[in-house]
């Protein structure tokens, strides 16, 4: 079993720049593939990014590619998403999830996900 916290979420002007944190419990956050979500009023949780275990590999969605950045620091059995050049669109509830299955290339489907945070708001003023 595996508890996802995020933290870091906030108010911020568009064009500004928040870092969401993902800290994890258990001792094999090291070999899942994490990866963040997220969800506007009235919308689907939708991808944004996803990181594999080693950090090898990453993957956008189109709207944040160039903008977002994922990251993960094993050690700390954290994951990150740095946001950078916010746009009111992006306002919704951010979740990390978890994949514990070992995949040949990073799925963007929430089923795929086995564990979730609880989200942080991210609110981009215009």
């Amino acid at each position: 079993q595996v508890q996802l916290v995020e933290s870091g979420g906030g108010l911020v002007q568009a064009g500004g720049s928040l870092r969401l944190s993902c800290a994890a419990s258990g001792r094999t956050f090291s070999s899942y593939t994490m990866g963040w979500f997220r969800q506007a009023p009235g919308k689907e949780r939708e991808f944004v990014a996803a990181i594999s275990w080693s950090a090898g590999s990453t993957y956008y969605a189109d709207s944040v590619k160039g903008r977002f950045l994922i990251s993960r620091d094993n050690a700390k059995n954290t994951v990150y998403l740095q946001m950078n050049s916010l746009k009111p669109e992006d306002t919704a509830v951010y979740y990390c999830a978890a994949d514990r299955t070992l995949r040949k290339v990073l799925t963007t489907s929430p089923s795929s996900y086995d564990y979730w945070g609880q989200g942080t708001q991210v609110t981009v003023s215009s």
